[in-house]
């Protein structure tokens, strides 16, 4: 890995904490608006995101989840596989707000799994758990297409990493 992917991987991973951190308490419940979930759209623009992403949902499920080593497993599982998901679409999905709508889809989707890990440790009801926790991540990933389309217009994030 080239070290300008590792720096820029690491002030990913770092800007997720941080803003993970900012909204700490409505971020681990069973109705999530973890802002820092917008940063998952950065993998329509680049596929290396994917390593700052990933470590910034450890670091922070790590520092900041009361669910113990279990988050870790759910958690970054979850974000796995939504962003494999939506990098291996890339070559059938043409656009970039369409590759976010469908990647916010994906993670919309993939929610399930945060709510079968909090039906597991909360023992919270599966299916209402799971619409909660989904619509929380849909807002978040909507509210983010607009704002990382603006950003990659100053920074233009295909070439950043």
């Amino acid at each position: 890995m080239k070290v300008k992917t590792m720096a820029t991987s690491g002030i990913i991973a770092a800007l997720y904490v941080a803003v993970t951190f900012l909204i700490a308490p409505f971020g681990f419940t069973n109705i999530q608006f973890r802002l820092s979930e917008m940063f998952n759209h950065l993998v329509v623009f680049n596929k290396k995101y994917i390593v700052g992403v990933v470590l910034g949902v450890f670091v922070a499920n790590l520092l900041f989840s009361e669910l113990g080593p279990i988050d870790l497993v759910f958690g970054v599982g979850q974000s796995i596989l939504a962003l494999s998901i939506t990098i291996l679409s890339a070559k059938f999905i043409k656009g970039i707000y369409r590759r976010m709508f469908f990647n916010t889809l994906v993670f919309t989707f993939t929610m399930f799994i945060i709510a079968w890990e909090l039906n597991i440790v909360m023992e919270w009801p599966f299916l209402l758990t799971w619409l909660f926790v989904a619509v929380g991540e849909f807002v978040v990933m909507a509210i983010g297409i607009p704002v990382m389309a603006a950003l990659d217009k100053r920074l233009n994030f295909s070439k950043l990493i």
